[in-house]
């Protein structure tokens, strides 16, 4: 009696799909698609560790011709010297293991020919190949013209069969580890956008259907494009096929740091009050906050991130900041800090001076005659680009002692984050930490001490405390902030603090999207724990913005309520994309419009000095 392999697949259309999630897709995942029409056939595909690799054979006088149509047929072309040969190199060269790690590689050998000549043809050539044909790591799996089912027993065990849609004898399904079908049988869609949900949900349940039968599947006839790459991953497509195997090989090699997935570090939002904001009363205070490497596709992955909110987001007045340097269409961030915190253009790597190497003051040394207070908090090194360039004057970033040196000379009352061997050790020169004390710091080594600090003045430098968030670094940047808010808030004159949420930048420049994620995540920690700090105050400004863009960050995917994001990093480096201003308390308006980066330092001197 026969069992219908197409009524079960029927019966088994309507259970859910978990098997999608379990799934985590490795180039082990790629089918090379008509390889042989690759420049390198084989090699290729097997140095990229593809898992599956497909050949179209022809029988022709007892030799089996690879080729996609009978015309293509070349005498030199044939499976022994394209693929059975190469493969015994390899898995010779492996110790008997198809890939050197054990994982298992795929052979689909399409038939052209007569079911019965091409399988007997391929039978005696394959006598020659026990290490092939006796290798646990290899599945030859036929697909094309089949022997008919019924004819399957009679062919040696190692050979397996390629699942159709239709009926199957009891038994045969053993021999079936892949069904393969016609993409276009089940949707015309093209790969771009998104699926229609009938298409999507017939789709869906193909695969959940063949997964119900612990079998894999792919498609033929798919789009080939990043954008059908993901949705077949999502949706659990074992074997992903595709012609394009440099880009399908880049994209299945970078998905662990090209996705983020939201746990349960997600965080609340401060209930923004808009107290004073869009007035044009008194600043006493301001606080800038720098998301370095910050722009659009950086926040809105951050809110993906955190399942559909972000403090910054409330901000109702928002503007764009072009970055260019002096020098360069695309900027660092020595420049770019040197831009908002002097208000010169400058060429990159220069830090406080212009492009003449001409020192200019920044903002904490000019608000002193306001009577004002300033404090610095990076959560990176404290002497790096962005911070340094609020109170350094250098000629080059990398200048990090001297950089140091120059907090001497710097009214800035309290700074925090890494980098305290350039204070305490010095690679020339003497320790900086006599003099400080002789200025009336207190220097602190441990983030751990921040609570029990109770001088007016003091520079807290912990390297252990700014590693990234994925490694730890907890609530560094909000407490620090919020520390210092209180520590300087009853100055009647009012405080300028600058904060940077240096790693975003370095998520960007490791093109790791998780990594970029919890940064502007924690980053927008800070954003809140400033915003309330402004609507308890009535007279604080909150600007934020960043340096640059970085890394070029595209986002492919993303589910806002699954705090899910996909995204794709077209550089390693900066980028010249203009970056958004957002601003909150009274004279946020000013903020609005697109200007060059030095205006953000015009107008924050323009506003105070119009104090009253």
């Amino acid at each position: 009696m026969q069992r219908y392999i197409r009524d079960i697949l029927l019966a088994l259309l309507i259970l859910p799909s978990a098997y999608a999630q379990t799934i985590k897709h490795t180039t082990a995942n790629a089918h090379a698609h008509n390889d042989y029409e690759h420049p390198l056939p084989f090699y290729t595909a097997y140095y990229k560790n593809f898992g599956s690799i497909e050949a179209d054979v022809f029988a022709r006088n007892g030799q089996l011709y690879v080729a996609h149509n009978e015309k293509d047929i070349d005498s030199s072309r044939t499976l022994a010297a394209l693929y059975l040969q190469p493969l015994r190199a390899m898995i010779k060269k492996n110790n008997g293991n198809a890939f050197k790690d054990g994982k298992p590689l795929q052979l689909l050998i399409d038939f052209k020919t007569d079911s019965v000549l091409t399988m007997q043809t391929l039978v005696q050539q394959l006598q020659q190949y026990p290490d092939i044909t006796g290798n646990a790591h290899v599945q030859i799996v036929i697909s094309g013209s089949q022997p008919l089912p019924a004819q399957w027993a009679q062919y040696p065990a190692y050979i397996l069969f390629d699942g159709k849609p239709g009926s199957y004898p009891e038994g045969a399904i053993q021999r079936m580890p892949l069904f393969s079908y016609n993409f276009q049988e089940y949707t015309k869609w093209n790969g771009k956008g998104k699926m229609v949900a009938a298409d999507e949900k017939r789709v869906q349940a193909v695969i959940d259907s063949v997964h119900q039968l612990h079998k894999k599947i792919r498609f033929w006839g798919a789009p080939d494009n990043v954008n059908t790459w993901i949705t077949l991953a999502h949706m659990g497509v074992d074997y992903i096929g595709t012609d394009h195997l440099d880009e399908l090989s880049n994209y299945l090699e970078t998905r662990p740091t090209g996705e983020y997935q939201s746990t349960d570090n997600t965080h609340a939002l401060y209930k923004a009050r808009y107290v004073n904001n869009d007035k044009l009363s008194k600043v006493k205070n301001v606080i800038l906050l720098i998301g370095d490497g910050m722009g659009l596709t950086e926040i809105y992955a951050g809110y993906t991130g955190n399942r559909g909110q972000l403090n910054l987001l409330q901000m109702i007045n928002i503007g764009f900041s072009k970055t260019s340097s002096a020098d360069s269409y695309i900027t660092d961030s020595a420049a770019g800090a040197t831009a908002m915190a002097s208000g010169q253009k400058t060429n990159n790597r220069y830090i406080g001076v212009d492009a003449t190497g001409l020192a200019h003051p920044p903002i904490p040394q000019l608000i002193q005659r306001y009577g004002m207070e300033s404090a610095l908090i990076s959560a990176g090194d404290i002497t790096d680009a962005t911070p340094a360039a609020f109170y350094g004057h250098q000629a080059d970033r990398a200048m990090e002692d001297d950089i140091a040196a120059d907090f001497l000379n710097s009214p800035v009352s309290i700074m925090i984050g890494g980098g305290r061997l350039h204070f305490t050790q010095p690679l020339k020169g003497q320790p900086l930490t006599p003099q400080l004390q002789q200025k009336g710091y207190t220097v602190y080594p441990r983030f751990a001490d921040l609570d029990k600090i109770t001088s007016r003045k003091w520079l807290l430098l912990d390297d252990s405390a700014v590693v990234p968030v994925l490694k730890g670094r907890g609530d560094f940047l909000t407490r620090s902030l919020q520390k210092t808010i209180h520590t300087l808030q009853d100055n009647r004159n009012g405080f300028f603090v600058m904060a940077e949420g240096a790693q975003i930048d370095a998520g960007g420049h490791a093109n790791n999207v998780p990594y970029n994620v919890t940064e502007m995540m924690d980053f927008d920690k800070a954003v809140g724990a400033a915003m309330e700090f402004a609507d308890t105050n009535g007279e604080t400004l909150v600007i934020v913005t960043a340096d640059h863009e970085t890394g070029g960050l595209s986002l492919l995917a993303g589910d806002i309520q699954k705090g899910y994001v996909s995204g794709h990093f077209s550089t390693n480096d900066h980028t010249a994309v203009m970056v958004p201003v957002f601003a909150y308390g009274p004279h946020s308006l000013d903020f609005r419009g697109v200007y060059e980066n030095t205006a953000l330092f015009e107008k924050i001197m323009k506003i105070l000095s119009a104090r009253k």
